[in-house]
């Protein structure tokens, strides 16, 4: 390890530490940037440990923030970045889960071995450039394996959210989980349940981001995870398909097919899509007696609801929770692009989440027979409407029909449906067309009603 990576994140966090070192105070960079920075990956952010205390920090940094005193810990604001300093402490007592009822200042080895897993248990002087590791982190970085610092048991009682932070770091990271602190991991599953809906989803969030999803989806799966965080996903696992359009078998499959395919830089709402797409197939399942296929009539519309109950459930932004649900209530429409009248598909490609619901549609065919003609189809038909901006806006609005002497009301509106159908349609192509159209569909009503 070198003694600093060349960002600005990494330099204000070694000014931090030097800093403190220099007041007297032992520092250093510990937790999940070192686990990165020794595995070569770029930390997110930088974390230190020192043996000041809280007030000593606020004394030797001009911008500090006390987001949790009692507990030691402060943010230092350096360089325009916002850096967490915590006071070295070991913690006990835990009785809720999560929070420990006992915490006491110590020293670094006690801080270290207080922490979840042994990779993030190591303490590095990017200073004297000296890896510190009191808990066997930098074997099992080496070995590639998430283990429990101590006692499994133990570890998970103290904060049950690491049960799916275990899960999570080991499809990160492409590291296996150790026997013993899987074999824990299974035994308190059910205990993620205590934990709050947020918590499990920010987890949740980071477990299915590319490239790592699928196997994020086998590990909960093998963990027990899925049935207490996930349970209708879970019911996705012995959910048959008919093997003409899905020869890749079950529902499970096809996700797990689907999130393989998930773009580097995928849009945050795909993964959900990816996963409550067919999320009602296990309730609407019906075997033809006669052929042996298998229906699932209805699927998108009850999934669009199961999609937002779910996503509720874990509070979702609104605004995410309402693309997924689009996506998921539109996805079998798709399909019939082909035959689709020249409007109906122009109203599919303006839609605001067509960018979600198509790339949702190309790892849906990815996932099953592979085949991509209605994808590229639909990515032709999108750029000849990008080369028609035209199209996008009405040709005439409300007050337009009420210049021409129409009156408002439910008459109204249907007219300018009228209107915005032939315009979809290339019938009406500019304002002025519209105008004389319209003029002579009101002049005719207005006779049918003399």
């Amino acid at each position: 390890m070198t003694a600093h990576p060349a960002n600005p994140s990494g330099n204000a966090a070694l000014a931090i530490v030097r800093r403190l070192q220099r007041a007297g105070f032992p520092a250093f960079w510990v937790g999940g940037c070192v686990r990165d920075f020794w595995l070569g990956r770029e930390p997110g952010d930088y974390d230190i440990a020192t043996s000041a205390l809280p007030a000593q920090i606020e004394r030797l940094f001009q911008r500090t923030i006390a987001v949790g005193r009692k507990f030691g810990v402060m943010v230092v604001v350096e360089g325009g970045r916002q850096f967490q300093v915590a006071t070295f402490r070991a913690e006990g007592d835990y009785r809720d889960g999560r929070h420990p009822e006992r915490v006491a200042f110590g020293d670094a080895e006690a801080d270290a071995c207080r922490r979840d897993f042994t990779v993030n248990g190591l303490f590095y002087d990017p200073v004297r450039k000296q890896l510190h590791d009191w808990v066997g982190g930098e074997a099992d970085l080496r070995a590639r394996i998430i283990r429990t610092v101590g006692s499994p048991a133990e570890r998970f009682a103290e904060d049950h959210l690491r049960l799916l932070r275990a899960v999570r770091l080991a499809a990160q990271l492409d590291f296996r989980i150790e026997a013993g602190t899987f074999a824990a991991l299974k035994r308190n599953a059910a205990k993620i349940k205590t934990i709050s809906a947020e918590r499990v989803r920010e987890e949740l969030v980071k477990l299915f981001r590319p490239p790592h999803a699928s196997r994020g989806l086998d590990l909960l799966r093998a963990s027990g995870l899925l049935e207490e965080v996930l349970p209708e996903i879970a019911a996705a696992i012995t959910c048959q398909q008919s093997p003409d359009f899905h020869p890749e078998g079950t529902v499970f499959n096809h996700l797990r097919l689907m999130l393989q395919h998930l773009p580097p830089e995928a849009d945050p709402s795909l993964p959900w899509a990816v996963l409550l797409h067919d999320v009602a197939k296990p309730v609407t399942a019906l075997a033809d007696p006669e052929t042996g296929s298998i229906h699932f009539y209805g699927h998108e519309k009850i999934g669009a609801d199961m999609a937002a109950g779910i996503l509720g459930r874990l509070r979702f932004p609104r605004k995410q929770i309402d693309e997924v649900v689009k996506a998921v209530r539109c996805h079998m429409q798709f399909k019939d692009a082909w035959q689709m009248r020249k409007s109906t598909l122009r109203r599919l490609l303006m839609r605001p989440t067509f960018p979600l619901e198509l790339e949702l549609h190309r790892l849906d065919c990815l996932g099953s027979h592979g085949r991509l003609e209605v994808y590229d189809f639909l990515v032709e038909q999108a750029g000849q409407l990008e080369k028609q901006p035209q199209i996008r806006p009405p040709l005439l609005k409300g007050d337009d029909l009420i210049a021409l002497g129409m009156k408002p009301g439910p008459a109204l509106g249907a007219l300018l449906a009228e209107i915005r159908e032939k315009q979809l349609q290339d019938e009406l192509k500019t304002k002025a067309e519209a105008r004389r159209w319209a003029k002579g569909r009101i002049a005719r009503r207005s006779q049918s009603h003399l």
